[in-house]
C-alpha cells in the first residue's frame, strides 16, 4: 500500500467514523474535519511504523494499525469537541 491507499484508508476511516460515534450530534465537529483527523492518523501510523521498522514484511500489519489509529484518532476528535 502506498501514499495513495494510506489516504484513502483514513478517509474512509474518517467519515465512517464521524457518521457511526455517537456524539456525531451533539458534536461540533464537521465531517471535513473527521476526514483530516483520520488521514492525518492513517498517516502519522504509517511514519512512524516505518521509523520502528513494524512494516519491514510489507503490507501484513499496515492496514489493521493504520486503520486502528485512525479510528483513534476520529473517536478522540470528536469526542472532545462535543458538547456538554
Amino acid at each position: 500500500m502506498g501514499w495513495p491507499g494510506i489516504v484513502v484508508l483514513g478517509a474512509v476511516i474518517g467519515l465512517a467514523g464521524w457518521w457511526l460515534h455517537p456524539l456525531r450530534r451533539s458534536s461540533r465537529a464537521q465531517w471535513w474535519l473527521a476526514l483530516l483527523a483520520g488521514v492525518l492518523g492513517a498517516a502519522v501510523a504509517r511514519m512512524a511504523g516505518n521509523v520502528v521498522g513494524l512494516f519491514h514484511d510489507g503490507d501484513t500489519l499496515e492496514w489493521p494499525v493504520c486503520a486502528a489509529i485512525a479510528l483513534i484518532a476520529v473517536a478522540v476528535t470528536v469526542g472532545l469537541l462535543s458538547r456538554r
